[in-house]
């Protein structure tokens, strides 16, 4: 998920209790909470796809990158007490509970970055296997509003003198919490209906299915299904009924062409392979050169427009001669 969404939701665990846990208890969990997205540095070096979401996202970064957080938080609060900078009304520092809340902080950021399509390696760096969520797009608008308000009524409440200041971002948790768990059914239920309706028209074996959340509108999925050597498009909208249309014609996945192996020797190529669920590739041979288009089919329609794509120009018995546009994900 983007970061807002992230500190968002570190933020309402602050509100609804935890911040009062320890001092500098809400900059611990909303720090904590966008640690892992540390990997974006890659892009200074290079590198994007084949960074991102992998090593800070995974168990050594749990046990790790915490207690670093932990370390820094104190020294920070030693240092304005020997500064004279430190506020009086801060509470002192609970190192126990700093651990906690940069645990909790550091978990929620995974969670929600598995919710959505882009991809996740939990396990690295044991596995490098991408996980996937399918269930909210990068950027929830919702999230955001549900989030946000009940962290804006918790401190206006807390401004007040109320007794329970927490009370509404508890509630707002608790609304996301059940339209997560909704949004996941509905991707579920899209996935299987689009299963059973590419196999009716004798799609099949269908071998994976991707039912992406679209901005802004919950109601509505963008589907996507594989075969042995094609992919097939459609949209499911749930309101004022179940309707989901299948586009007629599949597209060739075409990534078994010579020219694709070659192409994989650009390092462009061959991290957004690395990080793709649902490849496929356009190979147009000319006189003078070849020119492979690679891109995902969560991403991209037939006609290859989307953000994610990478077009590499091959000369014959040469190789890769140059690459282009560069992918910059989330």
């Amino acid at each position: 998920m983007d970061n807002l969404a992230h500190s968002l939701a570190a933020a309402a665990l602050g509100e609804a209790g935890l911040k009062k846990k320890t001092g500098l208890g809400m900059a611990t969990l909303v720090i904590a909470a966008n640690l892992p997205d540390v990997d974006a540095f890659g892009l200074f070096f290079g590198e994007n796809l084949a960074w991102r979401r992998g090593w800070t996202h995974g168990p050594i970064a749990m046990l790790l990158l915490p207690p670093l957080l932990v370390c820094a938080v104190v020294l920070f609060d030693r240092w304005q007490v020997r500064e004279g900078r430190r506020p009086k009304e801060r509470p002192p520092l609970d190192i126990g509970w700093l651990l906690a809340l940069a645990y909790i902080g550091w978990l929620s950021h995974p969670l929600l970055d598995f919710m959505n399509t882009y991809g996740i390696r939990l396990l690295m760096p044991f596995s490098e296997r991408w996980f996937y969520g399918d269930v909210l797009f990068i950027i929830d608008v919702w999230l955001w509003m549900a989030l946000g308000l009940g962290i804006w009524l918790s401190r206006r409440r807390q401004r007040s003198g109320s007794v329970q200041p927490g009370y509404p971002a508890i509630i707002s948790l608790t609304v996301s919490v059940f339209y997560v768990a909704t949004m996941g059914a509905s991707s579920i239920v899209a996935a299987q209906l689009t299963r059973q309706a590419a196999e009716a028209r004798g799609h099949g074996p269908v071998r994976a299915v991707a039912a992406s959340p679209v901005p802004l509108n919950p109601l509505r999925r963008e589907v996507v299904f594989a075969t042995d050597d094609a992919y097939g498009f459609g949209v499911l909208n749930w309101v004022p009924f179940p309707q989901l249309r299948l586009e007629p014609e599949l597209i060739e996945k075409n990534m078994d062409d010579p020219a694709v192996a070659e192409a994989r020797r650009v390092k462009e190529v061959a991290d957004f392979l690395y990080w793709s669920r649902l490849p496929f590739a356009k190979v147009e041979r000319k006189s003078e050169a070849t020119i492979v288009t690679i891109a995902d089919a969560r991403y991209a329609d037939r006609t290859m427009a989307g953000p994610f794509v990478q077009t590499v120009q091959l000369a014959s018995n040469i190789g890769a001669k140059q690459s282009q546009r560069p992918p910059n994900g989330p």
